[in-house]
């Protein structure tokens, strides 16, 4: 029989020259996902065969089917074999000269009769991804035999327009696809290379996936989809071996998530909170990133399944609902892909609330992902309420952590705001000359100490209608709450004018305090600007025009207040005090002193006048 009456010659039915340019640079992003859709193409028509035999023993699998990769640097050929359900003559045409008319999906459709438990799990649905092969292949064979058949075809193209199709030899039903791998796509003929790929893409497809290398066939996939398992069929050494792998970590998980949702959306997923702070000296990356995968098959750990401020929470994520080969970009944009980050986001805050019971063991969790966590009173405005009720700080009044709601539950009769007061380290915080007049009044303070600290406070003002207020911004209204007075209050109208004079711009404001007990002077920010802690970033950051200039508070009723008060009283040139008591409330605050060799210099000349 000549060529001509052998080999049947077929236009693709699509303009497959504008399609195959998208497939090949367009919709992949990375050129190794080719053997992800051709293994998910082995391991769907496997699972046919497997479903379909239930009703005919005749096409029952052969024992130990799997998926073969052959790689033949010689002849430039990589080969993908299956075992599965193969293709007629008519299969092949419809399932590979139609671009974008997908067999399993056709297959799927027929299956909505079928009971769950005797459904096979079909992974490719989107109907281009065999065609991912020529993003490495100038020239592209696929041989098939249709179990229960007797005859195989041949299917080639070189992807520019036409298909041949012409009988073939197969000794048993499935299906081999022959790659003829471009010059610049050698890599993939390494056997090493191909197990790598596997390993990320394709590694919790149950089925067997083998490279042959060195005259052997290795596995290179595990199979073991944990996630996809019932809980109590996980045993805890299993679980943290695959904690280990994702994240690369060496502790034990805090807490482990293992759930599956369904109904409308269905997904599997099994995320770790780790049990130690990963090391990040420079925090660089803030996205998400939990894996997801669709069908057991790994897609991206870029989907950003979880806020940033949820970003150290690692593990799985296998959906039903999305389809196998959809690209990076259609990802973002899918609402099932919202919803799935919706569903997962919840059901972590729920294991977060319902673990922050336990006021020791959350304290573990705080202290490695407190910062982090905060970052979402600033950008999250769906979740601030929830996230309020989970951050925990230190307090002016007790030891270890406080949540907002026990804060409030202690706040003294007449007291209408939750007072912060933010810095750069808790100790020195602790000893702030600005909790004089809180302490002394029975005050509780929250101490802020995370760089995220100085920003969140302008979203989240108020916390079940208590505003939240820095104790360093305006005059805080101290005088309704009674204190013993540690003497008596000097006169210090003249001096106030003498200070403000001498410091000029450098100061908003010069006045007296009742919130000072121990100091004879302190910082404060206005009431309508930024408190100090913002005031400092933004000189830090060369804006320290936005910020103003802090107001001096002068205690009355210390000793240097009320000797300083006279000397103003009779004339005494005080610029020079001036400029010390200046420096001394920097300090106070832990900032550098305006001129420190100046200052250095007025110390050491009061110290030998003394």
């Amino acid at each position: 029989m000549s060529e001509t009456q052998t080999v049947e010659r077929h236009e693709f039915g699509a303009e497959v020259g504008r399609l195959l340019d998208l497939v090949v640079h367009s919709l992949y992003s990375e050129r190794e996902i080719f053997l992800r859709e051709l293994v998910a193409n082995a391991a769907d028509a496997t699972d046919r065969r497997r479903f379909e035999a239930l009703s005919d023993q005749a096409l029952g699998l052969p024992e130990g089917a799997g998926v073969r990769v052959v790689p033949d640097k010689a002849a430039r050929t990589l080969t993908i074999e299956d075992q599965g359900v193969g293709m007629s003559r008519e299969e092949l045409a419809q399932n590979l000269g139609t671009i974008a008319r997908s067999g399993t999906r056709a297959f799927a459709a027929g299956l909505a009769g079928a009971k769950a438990d005797e459904k096979p799990s079909l992974i490719g649905q989107f109907g281009v991804g065999f065609y991912s092969a020529f993003m490495v292949a100038d020239r592209v064979e696929v041989t098939s035999r249709k179990a229960g058949g007797d005859q195989a075809w041949l299917w080639a193209s070189d992807g520019r327009g036409e298909y041949t199709l012409s009988p073939a030899e197969r000794a048993a039903a499935g299906t081999t696809i022959v790659l003829h791998v471009k010059a610049d796509a050698e890599e993939y003929l390494e056997p090493y290379r191909l197990e790598t790929a596997i390993r990320k893409w394709a590694d919790h497809i149950a089925l067997p996936i083998s490279v042959a290398r060195d005259g052997k066939d290795v596995a290179a996939n595990e199979g073991t989809a944990l996630w996809r398992k019932a809980k109590s069929e996980v045993s805890e050494e299993q679980s943290q071996e695959l904690y280990r792998h994702l994240g690369h970590y060496f502790d034990t998980p805090w807490a482990t998530l293992q759930w599956r949702a369904e109904g409308q959306l269905e997904f599997y997923a099994l995320l770790f909170v780790p049990g130690a702070k990963p090391f990040d000296p420079v925090e660089g990356d803030r996205a998400s990133h939990v894996r997801l995968h669709v069908r057991r098959m790994f897609i991206t750990d870029d989907a950003k399944l979880l806020p940033e401020w949820l970003r150290f929470v690692q593990g799985v994520v296998d959906t039903e609902d999305l389809p196998l080969n959809v690209s990076r970009e259609m990802l973002q944009a899918t609402p099932v892909l919202a919803r799935i980050r919706k569903a997962v986001t919840n059901r972590v805050l729920t294991e977060l609330k319902t673990r922050a019971k336990d006021a020791g063991e959350y304290a573990k969790f705080w202290e490695n992902f407190g910062p982090t966590m905060k970052e979402g009173l600033w950008d999250d405005t769906e979740h601030r309420a929830t996230l309020s009720e989970l951050m925990r700080f230190r307090s002016s009044s007790t030891e270890g952590w406080v949540s907002l709601a026990e804060y409030v539950s202690r706040m003294k009769d007449g007291q209408e705001a939750v007072y912060i007061l933010i810095g750069d380290d808790a100790a020195a915080l602790a000893g702030s000359a600005q909790l004089e007049g809180f302490r002394a009044r029975g005050l509780e303070v929250l101490l802020l100490s995370d760089s995220v600290d100085a920003f969140w406070p302008e979203r989240m003002s108020e916390f079940e209608g208590k505003p939240i207020r820095s104790v360093t911004q305006g005059a805080a209204d101290l005088s309704k709450f009674a204190v013993e007075a540690g003497g008596e209050a000097a006169d210090t109208g003249k001096l106030v004018e003498v200070l403000k004079a001498a410091l000029g711009e450098r100061v908003d404001e010069v006045r007296a305090t009742d919130r000072l007990v121990d100091s004879a002077v302190v910082l404060t920010a206005k009431a309508a600007g930024p408190d100090l802690q913002m005031q400092r970033l933004m000189r830090r950051t060369g804006r320290a025009g936005f910020s103003g200039a802090p107001v001096l508070e002068i205690n009355p009723r210390h000793a240097l207040v009320a000797a300083l008060a006279k000397r103003a009283e009779a004339g005494e040139d005080l610029a020079e005090v001036a400029e010390v008591l200046l420096d001394v409330a920097r300090v106070q605050d832990g900032e550098a002193p305006g001129d420190p060799a100046a200052f250095a210099r007025r110390v050491v000349a009061a110290m030998v006048g003394a």
